[in-house]
């Protein structure tokens, strides 16, 4: 709102005082490239904030957790990772139990949740047993590859010169192979299961506001009344990317569009129409109805997106109906549908109760009680939060059904977008 508002006046809305130290040294490093060029884009601004080599947010801290920034689902509740884990072993199932198949996680975090996907495979080994499983995460921060080393490998891991491709490999506590590289393009090709969780939110956006003239881009800028402070203008005339992304039949008068997430999904779709597999994005987002969303948080509190770049994660909702068209047809989608139900459809109210009959103390269950009140209820995680799937046509749809439709046996439901009928 802070930002829409200024965006309307024009002015740089003051915050409170700041002593020098809050001159950061990406602020300064965006101000020297701003006298330099003249306004970026919000996408830009994104970028360097976020993941600039020497000064990005990401690069140097990642604050995830209690005393981070922010909290994730995983890092609340166990039980969370441990359904996602149950969802691609029954698409494994589902597709047959292919030999072999890769878990590739986008933007790992601390790696907590791929930390309890894993202990469900191996609580399920001897169903996987046959199975040849591995990780790959796909991750930019070295700060945050060295925390899911540790968390993953107990830190036993090698840096990985002779092969190109990942920078870091290691064997996870239970056995499994992992690597580590900084691009999904480097992942081998196979048949893989993926994973986006609260991935897609840090992407750079672009920002795009209706005017009397046309469509115009909003980028950032020095405010000429306090020189050491940005605020957002409007472009004079439209930009490349106002003529690129802005769709002809869009309704809405201020639009956000993260070109870097079509791209990833047009990979991932591309890479589930050759060797088979899904997609699982879990993130807060839209179905193409939001206008502002882009934000920043420091210490679980927002925080004005223009102050003190660097410090503090900035993020956007993810837009659904986006993302689908950027499938271009090439795969199906599931969803998004809220938090709360796939994770009911996946049957967390069974596995809450198992978890409280075994917890022996009243904290325990305190902690139970509490951690499922903040996935489920709606006014918390439950109804902010979507999940999202990517899976093969033929997955959805026998090929040849209109041809011979009863020969065919029924295909296996997806499991978290239906409602869970026990037998």
């Amino acid at each position: 709102a802070a930002a829409a508002a200024r965006l309307s006046s024009g002015a740089g809305g003051q915050p409170e005082a700041e002593g020098p130290s809050q001159a950061t040294a990406m602020l300064r490093h965006l101000l020297l490239k701003l006298r330099a060029t003249g306004p970026v884009t919000v996408a830009e601004y994104m970028r360097e904030a976020l993941t600039n080599p020497s000064q990005g947010y990401y690069t140097r801290r990642g604050g995830i957790g209690e005393s981070g920034d922010f909290v994730t689902s995983p890092e609340i509740s166990q039980v969370f990772g441990e359904l996602i884990g149950i969802w691609y072993i029954s698409e494994w199932i589902a597709t047959g139990k292919p030999k072999a198949f890769q878990l590739v996680e986008l933007g790992p975090g601390r790696g907590t949740l791929i930390d309890d996907i894993l202990r469900v495979f191996n609580q399920l080994a001897s169903l996987l047993s046959k199975c040849d499983v591995s990780i790959h995460l796909v991750e930019v921060s070295p700060k945050l590859s060295e925390i899911q080393a540790l968390m993953l490998t107990g830190g036993k891991v090698q840096s990985n010169p002779e092969d190109k491709s990942a920078y870091m490999k290691g064997i996870s506590k239970t056995g499994i192979p992992i690597f580590w590289y900084r691009d999904i393009q480097d992942v081998p090709p196979g048949y893989s299961f993926y994973l986006a969780h609260e991935f897609f939110d840090a992407l750079p956006i672009h920002k795009f506001q209706r005017t009397e003239k046309g469509w115009r881009e909003v980028l950032v800028d020095i405010d000429p009344e306090v020189p050491d402070q940005l605020r957002f203008v409007l472009s004079p005339s439209s930009t490349p990317a106002t003529q690129n992304f802005i769709q002809p039949e869009e309704t809405r008068d201020h639009v956000e569009v993260c070109p870097e997430a079509g791209v990833i999904i047009q990979r991932l779709a591309c890479r589930i129409e050759e060797d088979g597999g899904a997609a699982l994005v879990a993130d807060y987002g839209h179905d193409g109805t939001k206008t502002d969303t882009f934000r920043g948080f420091q210490n679980h509190k927002l925080h004005d997106v223009l102050r003190a770049p660097g410090t503090a994660d900035l993020t956007a909702d993810v837009d659904f109906s986006y993302l689908r068209k950027m499938t271009q047809g090439r795969t199906a989608t599931l969803g998004p549908i809220k938090q709360w139900e796939f994770l009911k459809n996946m049957g967390i109210d069974l596995r809450l109760q198992v978890l409280l009959q075994n917890s022996r103390d009243s904290a325990t269950h305190e902690q139970l009680l509490h951690s499922y009140d903040m996935l489920m209820n709606p006014k918390k995680m439950g109804d902010r939060f979507n999940f999202f799937a990517l899976l093969p046509h033929h997955r959805l749809a026998h090929p040849d059904k209109k041809h011979k439709p009863e020969s065919k046996a029924p295909l296996p439901p997806v499991a978290g977008f239906g409602e869970l009928l026990l037998k």
